[in-house]
């Protein structure tokens, strides 16, 4: 028994000479390696960049409603696959099990990853990453780098009103950036359900003063079963290319509600420039849908995959023939709280 205990000591020792007590205190924060914490989908073909690196877009998801969980692996995975970036999918976990937990609020791995990233596709709802996660966020966004905003992201932070994590102020509820992140960043902040919640779905209808705009270049049909958001005012410089019609049912080919509900239409897609405190400039393209339901729609999927490139300032490359096929199966859960599937690990959407 002593002779054990002497040979683990030994072991420790040059553990510590070795790695040092930072590796071995990561160790102990985290029983899971990076790899089980995130997904990440390389192009099988030369992907888009220099030669030293291939363009790298981080996905966030988090969100307890709209299984952004579920959506966000499957659209890295056709961003790599068929349009050659590499694509990395945060996920909201349970930091013991390391399970995937929509309603997890704090514990999103990998938020340092968008230290390296080109582009932020985010779908969250209300969470409050700790203040040494918020900061790669923050760092992101000063440098003047794109954010695609799904859904909730218009109300993507949610901080206590007594916390003292200096990044409060991106919460919808701020006082010191008034709408927090969405209103003041994406363009919008939370106001309310304008559609029926789950009675009334969406179809996008192109604005025709932005028909031209190369996001929109072979996007034919917007529809998904998400009701239209409600927008009280967007910046002076947001650009709308798609306005949300509020259909009387749930199918794609429901009648269009008569009278105030579509007498103006909501604005549903926009893209505007956001000037940062550096200084710098930074291209934003949001949407009010984003659910995993609503990518059932191409039409969808190519708006956000043509809006990948323009924030990357790569508009030249969009093309209408490109592909937004789904890669392998999709099957997503219908929205709705609590409803995720459990036991399910980033792992499982590698596949």
């Amino acid at each position: 028994m002593s002779g054990n205990i002497c040979l683990a000591s030994l072991l420790m020792a040059a553990a510590l000479l070795v790695c040092g007590p930072v590796a071995i205190a990561t160790a102990v924060e985290s029983p899971h390696s990076p790899d089980d914490r995130w997904c990440v989908f390389e192009p099988d073909a030369p992907g888009h960049g220099s030669e030293e690196g291939k363009k790298h877009i981080v996905l966030i998801s988090g969100d307890e409603e709209y299984r952004s969980e579920e959506a966000l692996p499957m659209l890295g995975k056709l961003l790599a696959k068929r349009h050659g970036f590499r694509c990395t999918v945060l996920f909201s976990l349970d930091p013991e099990s390391g399970e995937i937990d929509p309603n997890n609020q704090v514990n999103i791995p990998g938020l340092h990853l968008l230290d390296e990233a080109d582009l932020v596709i985010m779908a969250l709802r209300f969470r409050q990453p700790p203040e040494q996660a918020m900061a790669h966020f923050d760092a992101y966004l000063q440098a003047g780098k794109p954010i695609i905003g799904l859904r909730t992201s218009t109300h993507a932070f949610k901080f206590p009103a007594d916390s003292d994590n200096r990044f409060k102020k991106y919460g919808f509820n701020s006082q010191q950036w008034r709408g927090g992140f969405g209103k003041h960043v994406l363009g919008e902040t939370w106001v309310s359900h304008h559609g029926r919640h789950g009675s009334q779905s969406t179809r996008g209808v192109v604005n025709p003063k932005q028909s031209d705009h190369p996001i929109l270049l072979g996007v034919e049909d917007v529809w998904g079963p998400t009701d239209v958001y409600g927008i009280r005012e967007l910046p002076d410089n947001a650009q709308v290319l798609l306005y949300g019609q509020v259909l009387s049912g749930m199918q794609p080919d429901d009648p269009p509600v008569e009278g105030k509900q579509n007498d103006p239409m909501m604005p549903l897609a926009w893209i505007r420039d956001y000037q940062t405190e550096s200084g710098n400039t930074a291209r934003i393209f949001c949407t009010t849908m984003g659910a995993s339901t609503d990518f059932q729609s191409a039409g969808l999927r190519r708006l956000v995959v043509n809006a990948a490139y323009w924030a990357l300032e790569m508009e030249d490359e969009i093309s209408a023939d490109s592909s937004v096929e789904i890669f392998g199966q999709y099957e997503p859960t219908p929205f709705g709280f609590n409803r995720f599937q459990t036991g399910m690990k980033p792992a499982d959407f590698s596949k």
